[in-house]
């Protein structure tokens, strides 16, 4: 029985569903969710877009992820379910996988998109493979096709 969920979150049309079969599963374990949403450290994203940087993108980021936290949040809470948020910096499979240990996850929810082409599946690599060699429970990986 799950009585604490851990959904990574990132509001995508693959996080909604993950999010909508999580939530099923909390409301009929009586489980604590967290959502949490992982921003990429700011010193990646300058290596990676060193050209587009402003000191200002940060800020923009973070409140971006932020809302889309919260609106995560809002939606367990209206579905009647004891749900919480946290934002978090930094490589996103290490601070799932803090984050479930702190809240002592019986589950971690994530979702994930097929990708098409070959070089970005080599490219970005899969978080949600990652993730099960890593974590300290249960994953429910949520395809979204």
């Amino acid at each position: 029985m799950y009585k604490k969920i851990l959904l990574a979150y990132d509001g995508s049309e693959a996080g909604q569903q993950a999010l909508l079969e999580s939530s099923e599963i909390g409301q009929w374990s009586k489980a604590r969710m967290r959502l949490i949403a992982v921003m990429p450290s700011p010193v990646a994203s300058i290596a990676v877009e060193a050209w587009t940087y402003a000191p200002g993108t940060e800020v923009a980021d973070r409140a971006r992820h932020q809302a889309v936290l919260d609106a995560g949040v809002q939606r367990l809470v209206e579905a009647g379910l004891d749900a919480s948020g946290e934002l978090v910096s930094g490589p996103a499979i290490e601070e799932i996988v803090r984050a479930a240990r702190g809240f002592e996850a019986d589950l971690i929810a994530v979702g994930h998109q097929h990708r098409d082409s070959w070089a970005e599946r080599w490219w970005r690599g899969s978080l949600s493979k990652n993730l099960v060699e890593h974590a300290p429970c249960s994953v429910l990986v949520v395809v979204r096709p």
